[in-house]
């Protein structure tokens, strides 16, 4: 008999200070180091030994969304879904112009990219407690939608292109409680429009 391998937690696409000064080393320590890590070590545990041992992460995904049973299971597994794909939605010296097929469809949208930031941006401040700012695609067209704890568009019909993490530990550490200051350095200096656009194809 094989045995499935685990879910990894997979390496950040940059140095862990690579952020900085918008979001520091020691955030990154913390946020990627624990909390990620722990939703990594936590679905292992939980999905041993069970039919989604050897499924795919989103998947697991998937497969736990909207089951009472399974919420333990959801909860870690999205949540390690959502944390890669947060890594992957910013890079150093980002922001500027999205690509223009992005900008199009942004104008098409919004009425342009600093329309789009704006929803992007209040979404992310108005998200209650802990959640998520995303830009997703519905369909063919653009869309801002925030989700609870560790909710994910995946599991709604969407595309997701880009997030924002509005969990508490996401910037704590650097912006005490001034979420909207953080969520408007990630969109004005961090926001990889490249990713985006490549996620829309």
């Amino acid at each position: 008999m094989t045995t499935a391998a685990p879910i990894t937690l997979p390496p950040l696409p940059y140095a862990d200070n690579a952020l900085e000064p918008v979001i520091s080393a020691h955030t990154m320590s913390f946020h990627y180091g624990k909390h990620h890590r722990a939703y990594v070590d936590n679905l292992n545990k939980l999905i041993a030994g069970t039919e989604l041992a050897a499924a795919s992460l989103e998947e697991i995904v998937r497969a736990s969304a909207g089951k009472a049973d399974r919420v333990g299971i959801f909860n870690n597994a999205a949540q390690v879904w959502n944390h890669t794909f947060y890594w992957k939605s910013m890079r150093p010296n980002g922001g500027g112009e999205p690509p223009a097929v992005l900008k199009q469809k942004m104008d098409a949208a919004f009425g342009g990219v600093d329309a789009c930031k704006k929803e992007l941006a209040n979404a992310a401040v108005t998200q209650f407690g802990s959640g998520w700012a995303w830009l997703v695609l519905d369909g063919a067209n653009l869309k801002v939608v925030k989700t609870g704890n560790a909710e994910t568009p995946v599991t709604q019909g969407l595309k997701p292109l880009l997030t924002v993490d509005v969990w508490e530990h996401a910037y704590y550490l650097d912006y005490q409680n001034k979420r909207a200051d953080y969520v408007a350095a990630v969109l004005d200096k961090l926001a990889n429009w490249e990713f985006a656009a490549a996620n829309m194809a």
